[in-house]
């Protein structure tokens, strides 16, 4: 389970909005606690494709990024990015550029007047989505 305060929620909600009509993307890093992850920050990255379909999120923001969250001694959890006018669920590509299966992948769809977060646990091609707590 992903539990994910109402601050964090709002914070990736207002990025994906904020990066329309592109994807917006980002990374979040906590603590686990057995079979619960636990977002305590997020990290807004930019899009370096610009694109309504694709992501890719620049390398030194990344870098900045991890040095920060082991800096406060927490743990990559995942990324999340948007999806401007599709679903709230993994696309072929997402699933092929899932790296770690240890990782939520969370995504965000802008396609209805009210967002939609889903998260995804992505293991072998295989989603399964990930149940989450705000």
């Amino acid at each position: 389970m992903l539990n994910l305060a109402p601050e964090f929620y709002g914070l990736m909600i207002a990025r994906a909005c904020t990066g329309l009509p592109n994807e917006a993307c980002g990374l979040f890093a906590g603590e686990i606690s057995g079979e619960e992850k636990i977002v305590k920050a997020v990290y807004c990255l930019k899009n370096t494709d610009e694109s309504p379909e694709h992501f890719s999120m620049a390398p030194e923001e990344q870098f900045k990024a991890v040095a920060d969250l082991r800096k406060k001694g927490l743990v990559l959890l995942g990324n999340f990015h948007s999806h401007p006018a599709t679903p709230a669920r993994p696309s072929e590509e997402d699933i092929r550029l899932a790296f770690d299966p240890a990782l939520s992948y969370i995504i965000i769809s802008l396609k209805d007047a009210e967002p939609v977060l889903k998260s995804f646990l992505i293991r072998e091609g295989i989603a399964a989505e990930e149940p989450v707590q705000r």
